[in-house]
Parts: structure tokens; C-alpha cells; sequence
């Protein structure tokens, strides 16, 4: 049985303050908990009995049996399946010299949690392990972030950071940014390594970390003269750029 103290303690972890105080976030779904269980530690499990059943062996500080009704009373989906996690949240270590051996993303004031998630899913299918984002960025723990992952999370670590002063301290690497007035990624020179900056949803890369790029891309809608949306969703964008760097990686090899 699930008390209303469980209840309403895991339903205040929708908020960022709580989640920050605590040092956890929620998870849902069978896929989901499935895919963060052994990589982070487990504080508690909500589950209905069929999910308990299939999967006998799962670690947590605490296991709660429950029935559906009480599941839809703790989610914070519209929808729950079956298993509702609450997990420790990890300390990631990051290194500046990564940038200048792997390819890395920056998120400039990322605010759509789905999007958020959604470029988490896209490093990972990638190989990219490091997000670098801006202290304006929509935190990675939000609910809607972590369902979006799906799963990602496991393998992809996020470093919260002034995005300019990191930037600044990277000497020489290739910085990479996309803009209106850029030149066409598809005749640009692309490196395997390197840091690539996506922009907020509205207004693109700030100012302040404009003028840090050293690589300004353009990805050219097609046929060129035809009249077309003003821009990409940033995920979207982010999708077709990191497609585009791997592709020439693979290319090379």
C-alpha cells in the first residue's frame, strides 16, 4: 500500500527545488526504469504486482507493491505504466580535454524539456557522451526531460556550467554553431572532435556565445529558392548536424 506521505512525496519531485534538495528524479514506465536501473542507484520503487512478478530481481531501497489506482494517484504522467521509479541523481566529472577528442554538444538556454530530452536521445544514437549546457537550460531532471530520454540518460552525461567562460578556455578547438548567415555545413570542413552549440528555441545563440563560435554553420533548406519555414526545431536541427558530423567521420574511415 502506498501511503499519502509516499504520494505526496514523490508528486513534490515535479519540482526542480525539491528534485535539487533531495539529489533524485522520477522515472516511469517499464522501458524506461528498466533502462536506468544499474546504472544509477534506486531509492524507491512503486510497481504494480505483474511488473514485480516479471521482474523478481530488481535492487532498490525500497519496494512498494501497489495497485493501479494508487500508481495514477503518485504519477506525474497522464498516462502510468506500471512501474514508477525514484533514483539517486549522479555526479558527473567533466573533462575540458574531452572537447578536443570527442565531438561534444552545448546547449545555449535550452527551455523545452521535451527537446531537451529528445537531443539527449540523439547523442546517445550518435556516440556522443558529453552535453555541456548553459546555467539557463532547462533542467535535466525535469519529469517530461527524463521520459524523453528514454533512457538515454544512462549513457550520455549533461554538465551545467557558464557556457561562455567554458568556451573561452578551449583555445584553438572547433567550435561549431549554427546560424542564418552561416556557410553550408554540406561544403564545410567537419572534424571528429570538437564542441557543437545549439541555441535557444526562440531567439538561437546568444550574443555572448556568438561570438565564441569559430565555425559558423548554415544547414540550406532545399531547393534553395523556395519559399519555407522560417527554421528547424532545435532538435531537429541538432539531428541533421550530428547525422551530417558522423557521416563524414564514417566517410573518412
Amino acid at each position: 500500500m502506498l501511503s499519502k506521505n509516499k504520494i505526496k512525496y514523490i508528486r513534490s519531485l515535479e519540482l526542480k527545488k525539491t528534485r535539487k534538495e533531495e539529489r533524485v528524479f522520477v522515472a516511469e514506465g517499464h522501458k524506461l526504469v528498466g533502462d536506468l536501473l544499474g546504472h544509477f542507484p534506486c531509492r524507491l520503487l512503486v510497481a504494480i504486482p505483474a511488473w514485480l512478478e516479471k521482474n523478481p530481481k530488481v535492487q532498490a531501497d525500497e519496494i512498494i507493491e501497489v495497485t493501479p489506482d494508487e500508481l495514477t494517484r503518485a504519477s506525474l504522467q497522464k498516462t502510468p505504466q506500471e512501474v514508477l521509479a525514484v533514483f539517486e541523481q549522479p555526479t558527473w566529472m567533466y573533462d575540458v580535454a574531452s572537447v578536443s577528442k570527442s565531438l561534444c554538444l552545448a546547449l545555449d538556454d535550452i527551455q523545452d524539456p521535451g527537446n531537451l530530452g529528445t537531443i539527449i536521445r540523439l547523442a546517445d544514437w550518435f556516440g556522443i557522451e558529453h552535453i555541456i549546457c548553459s546555467q539557463g537550460t532547462v533542467d535535466v531532471y525535469n519529469p517530461k526531460t527524463i521520459q524523453a530520454t528514454m533512457g538515454a540518460l544512462a549513457r550520455v552525461k549533461l554538465h551545467y556550467c557558464h557556457l561562455p567562460s567554458l568556451i573561452a578556455s578551449l583555445g584553438d578547438v572547433p567550435v561549431y554553431g549554427t546560424f542564418l548567415d552561416g556557410e553550408n555545413m554540406y561544403g564545410k570542413t567537419l572534424t571528429d572532435h570538437g564542441l557543437i552549440v545549439m541555441g535557444n528555441e526562440g531567439n538561437g545563440i546568444g550574443e555572448e556565445v556568438a561570438r565564441l563560435v569559430n565555425e559558423r554553420l548554415y544547414i540550406p533548406n532545399y531547393p534553395p529558392q523556395r519559399e519555407t519555414s522560417e527554421s528547424l526545431n532545435v532538435a531537429v536541427a541538432t539531428a541533421v548536424i550530428c547525422a551530417e558530423f558522423r557521416r563524414r567521420t564514417v566517410s573518412a574511415g
